[in-house]
């Protein structure tokens, strides 16, 4: 985790708007150490994320995309067009090519006449199935394999961190293409896939986030009462690498759903004519077919443009919220030395 930059105006602005409310909520009386106890973390870390604008316009986004995914059903029974439905006499103009947009086909159609709309919301679906899968997996793997490695050092340490240092040296893509070659393309390939190249790095950071726990004074005292190293890793260790964890899936959600749209792009993921973002633009770039209809590559574009950009920015206000030398006064301390610094100024002017 990073520190935070005085520089960053988005950090003085969050800085000053705590200050002015925890100014404004003041108890007459109250010590700085008696609010800060009065406030859970969890309410700390609410504060500060409803107060980043960033972090709920990207949730907003998410939520919607989400509720896209699941009404899919219900919105190709509002249009009345099935997601693998041609309409090849109104979906596709008197010489063969796609339909613009209209009332009818509101994101217009593909170069068979399918609905580009319905195809666009069953693909949300296929994505977040497989970054949700592929990230339970890889948070799971990853978090095993770390917290073994870091905590019980010695030779099974050396052996994880070799497993990992070779997995990540692996090349991505071609590993997948000699995977699907020998397996062949499907969902829960791309889900294995993904899971085999995402776990070293979560590994990574779970194992320097154990090593230094591991000599931490509460894991002494647990050892010294005679408990197992795995009882201390499952009570002691493990809750305290839930921050770590939490921000990492929601920076691995997007990647997921970056690399199955590529997958998909290069018929190595779900086969047609199961919609997916990545065959949408393999479509588009079928005989620069994007050329006459630029909208087969905008639509999808732009949702995974939007999707992978919400879910980084979440990640990134989600792991501001949740550091802990964000000090609840730093905000306060630093608007009265503003102030003060006013004061002073408007002295010397009169003067």
């Amino acid at each position: 985790m990073t520190g935070e930059n005085p520089a960053d105006p988005r950090v003085e602005a969050e800085h000053e708007q705590e200050a002015e409310t925890i100014e404004a909520a003041a108890v007459p009386g109250l010590t700085q150490q008696a609010a800060v106890a009065a406030r859970s973390p969890l309410q700390l870390v609410w504060s500060r994320m409803r107060r980043d604008r960033v972090a709920i316009a990207s949730t907003i986004v998410i939520l919607l995309v989400i509720l896209a995914a699941i009404a899919a059903p219900l919105i190709a029974m509002w249009v009345g067009h099935g997601p693998n439905e041609q309409f090849r006499e109104d979906g596709l103009t008197e010489f063969g090519t796609p339909v613009a947009p209209n009332s009818q086909f509101l994101l217009g159609t593909d170069n068979l006449g399918r609905d580009v709309l319905v195809r666009l919301v069953y693909g949300a679906q296929i994505s977040l199935t497989v970054a949700f899968f592929a990230t339970i997996g890889a948070l799971g793997i990853g978090t095993v394999v770390g917290l073994v490695a870091g905590f019980l050092r010695g030779w099974v340490d050396t052996v994880l961190t070799w497993l990992m240092d070779t997995t990540l040296s692996l090349p991505q893509l071609l590993f997948a293409i000699s995977l699907v070659a020998l397996v062949g393309p499907s969902l829960a390939t791309t889900v294995v896939v993904i899971v085999l190249f995402s776990w070293a790095p979560i590994a990574r950071v779970v194992r320097g986030q154990v090593l230094s726990l591991r000599e931490r004074e509460f894991v002494e005292a647990a050892r010294s009462l005679g408990a197992s190293n795995w009882r201390i890793m499952r009570v002691d260790v493990i809750p305290n690498l839930l921050v770590p964890i939490v921000v990492y899936g929601t920076l691995l959600i997007p990647q997921a759903i970056v690399f199955e749209a590529t997958l998909s792009f290069l018929g190595l993921g779900v086969l047609p004519p199961t919609a997916t973002w990545g065959n949408m633009l393999a479509v588009a770039s079928q005989g620069s077919l994007y050329t006459i209809a630029p909208w087969l590559v905008v639509f999808p574009s732009a949702a995974l443009l939007a999707v992978t950009l919400a879910f980084n920015l979440l990640g990134d206000s989600i792991r501001d919220a949740l550091d802990p030398r964000q000090t609840l006064f730093a905000g306060r301390r630093r608007l009265a030395r503003r102030r003060a610094a006013r004061r002073a100024a408007r002295k010397g002017a009169k003067a």
